[in-house]
C-alpha cells in the first residue's frame, strides 16, 4: 500500500514538473552532436557524459499463480569531472509484493563507474563513448542483492540520421544509440548447503550486455526538417523504442538470450525529462508479462551551469 501511495505521489509531482518545465527551448548542454539531441532512455545506457539526476521506476507482475508484484525505484547520479570525462553512481530500492508472503523491501547493491565520450562528430551527428561500471557486491540488502561484484566495461554509442540528402527528409528524424559489452562476476560460482548436508555448486556466468534504441524526433523533425505546425507537447516529443539484451556465455545455459523491447515517449523540456514505456518480454526465460517504465530526468549542466552543472576541471 504504501509503494503505491509513492507512486501516485511521484505520477503526480511528474505532472507538476512539467507544467513547470514547459518552456521553449532549443538549448541543451549535453547530449549534443551538431543539431542532434539524443535524449536520456529507459534501459540502455547513454552515449554521452554529463551532469544529470534520474528517478526511473519499473513496476511489472512477477510470473506465478498469485499476484506477485515488483516495483523497482533505480536513481542514477552522473557527474563530469572533466568536460569529456565524468563518474557515475547509480542505486536502486526494490519492493516485492506477495498476497501470500507480504512485502519485503531492500536496497540493491551500489553501481559506481566512469564514462570517456572520445569523440564527438557535429557534421555527422555521432557520440561514442567508453566506460566501465562495477554493481559493488554486499552492499545492498542481503536478501536482495548479491555479495559478489559485477564488472561491466562497455562501447556507448549514438548516431543520428540528419546527414542524409534532402531527398530522404523523412528519415533524418531518426537516430540510434546502443551500448555493448560484457559482465564479469568477481565469483566463478556459489557453494549452496542443501538440508541434507550435502553441498551443490551455482556457476555465475559471464554475459554479454548489448542493445540498442531506435528514436525518431519530432523536435528534430519540426525544427530542422519541415515544420508540420505541431503544438505543445508533440513539437518536444521523441518516439523511442529499445531493445536491451543480455545473452549467456557461460556454460549452462550459454547462448541463451533474454531481454525486452521498450516503446515508449520521451518529453525534453528545458531542464528536465519525462518518460513512459512498455516493457514487453521476448521470450518467456524473460519473464510473461508487460511492465511499465517511468522516467524523470533533471539537466543538473542546464539548471545550475555556473555552480553543481559544470565539469570540476575543464
Amino acid at each position: 500500500m504504501k509503494t503505491e501511495v509513492r507512486i501516485k505521489r511521484f505520477v503526480c509531482f511528474a505532472a507538476v514538473m512539467i507544467t513547470i518545465a514547459a518552456i521553449p527551448s532549443l538549448s541543451f548542454a549535453h547530449g549534443i552532436a551538431g543539431k542532434r539531441f539524443f535524449p536520456t532512455t529507459f534501459a540502455v545506457d547513454d552515449p554521452f557524459i554529463s551532469d544529470e539526476f534520474s528517478i526511473m521506476i519499473n513496476h511489472i507482475k512477477q510470473p506465478g499463480d498469485e499476484p506477485n508484484k515488483a516495483t523497482e525505484i533505480n536513481i542514477d547520479y552522473s557527474k563530469r569531472i572533466l568536460p569529456n570525462l565524468g563518474l557515475e553512481f547509480h542505486e536502486a530500492f526494490l519492493h516485492l509484493g506477495s498476497s501470500e508472503d507480504g512485502s519485503s523491501n531492500g536496497w540493491e547493491n551500489l553501481g559506481v563507474g566512469a564514462k570517456w565520450q572520445f569523440l564527438t562528430d557535429d557534421e555527422h551527428e555521432l557520440i561514442m563513448s567508453l566506460g566501465t561500471d562495477i554493481d559493488v557486491g554486499g552492499t545492498g540488502a542481503h536478501r536482495l542483492s548479491e555479495s559478489y561484484s559485477h564488472i561491466n566495461p562497455g562501447l556507448f554509442f549514438g548516431k543520428g540520421l540528419g546527414d542524409l540528402p534532402e531527398s530522404l527528409n523523412f528519415l533524418r528524424p531518426f537516430a540510434i544509440t546502443g551500448a555493448i559489452g560484457p559482465s564479469f562476476p568477481t565469483r566463478s560460482k556459489n557453494i549452496i548447503l542443501n538440508s541434507d548436508g550435502t553441498t551443490d555448486a551455482e556457476r555465475n556466468p559471464v554475459t554479454f550486455n548489448w542493445g540498442f534504441t531506435v528514436q525518431y524526433s519530432l523536435m528534430y523533425l519540426q525544427s530542422f526538417v519541415n515544420d508540420i505546425g505541431l503544438g505543445a507537447p508533440f513539437n518536444r516529443m521523441i518516439i523511442v523504442t529499445e531493445f536491451p539484451m543480455q545473452t549467456n556465455l557461460g556454460r549452462d545455459g550459454k547462448g541463451q538470450t533474454t531481454g525486452t523491447v521498450n516503446p515508449g515517449l520521451v518529453w525534453a523540456g528545458k531542464f528536465m525529462e519525462l518518460g513512459i514505456a512498455a516493457q514487453i518480454p521476448i521470450n518467456t526465460q524473460s519473464g510473461k508479462n508487460v511492465g511499465v517504465l517511468g522516467l524523470i530526468h533533471f539537466f543538473i549542466d542546464d539548471l545550475f551551469p555556473k555552480c553543481i552543472g559544470g565539469p570540476i576541471f575543464h
